[in-house]
């Protein structure tokens, strides 16, 4: 074997040594989809929004627990902006973004309220007995709802849950955009159906002059 035999397999080893490196990675997903405007009547609020970057911009990492197994990062943060705005405009009446995290003592002009959401946490399941593709996500959020001194006025948690709707999909990521897409769609659901109906907002609405619902049994 030549000198430049012995070079070329050395660069051809090397080229298939980083081709599995990379291979070894986890999967990203950057999630991406359409979320409609609410078809309601916006409340009487001018609500300001804030978000901070663990919401803007979230990711959830999954390491695998064997070989047989990918890694996982499923990154929500553009997605979530795009949905809650979209929601928020359609729920009220004007929705102030704010530039920066509010702070208690200092007032933000023309609000009636500054809303802070977070995502707390979020899991999701994959299919490990078949090769279909069908995953499902759910989500845990908690929100703030500061006056616009910055004083809380309620906090509270919800859930969201998607699955996606076939298996007939080209790859694990595709199912995975697409869990996570009507798992947003259900957290915009949730909040425009139950946001009246929240017992710490109760009084706060009353105050605003819009009318509250009980909560569901």
């Amino acid at each position: 074997m030549t000198s430049a035999d012995r070079v070329a397999r050395l660069l051809l080893s090397a080229v298939l040594l980083l081709g599995l490196l990379a291979g070894c990675g986890p999967a990203h997903v950057v999630v991406e989809g359409k979320f409609p405007a609410p078809l309601i009547e916006p409340l009487p609020i001018t609500l300001g929004v804030w978000y901070g970057d663990d919401f803007a911009k979230h990711e959830f990492f999954d390491e695998s627990k064997s070989r047989q197994e990918s890694s996982w990062i499923v990154s929500t943060g553009v997605a979530q902006v795009q949905m809650w705005n979209t929601l928020l405009a359609g729920m009220f009446t004007k929705v102030v973004h704010l530039t920066r995290q509010p702070s208690e003592g200092e007032s933000v002009a023309n609000v009636d309220a500054i809303l802070v959401p977070h995502v707390e946490e979020l899991q999701y399941a994959i299919p490990r007995q078949t090769n279909i593709k069908v995953y499902e996500i759910w989500m845990r959020y908690r929100f703030e709802l500061l006056s616009a001194d910055g004083v809380p006025i309620a906090e509270w948690t919800m859930t969201s849950y998607g699955k996606t709707p076939t298996g007939f999909l080209q790859s694990d990521q595709e199912a995975v955009n697409l869990a996570a897409v009507m798992a947003l769609r259900d957290a915009g659901a949730n909040f425009a159906t139950n946001f009246t109906r929240v017992p710490a907002l109760q009084g706060w609405l009353r105050e605003q002059g819009v009318p509250t619902e009980a909560a569901a049994p």
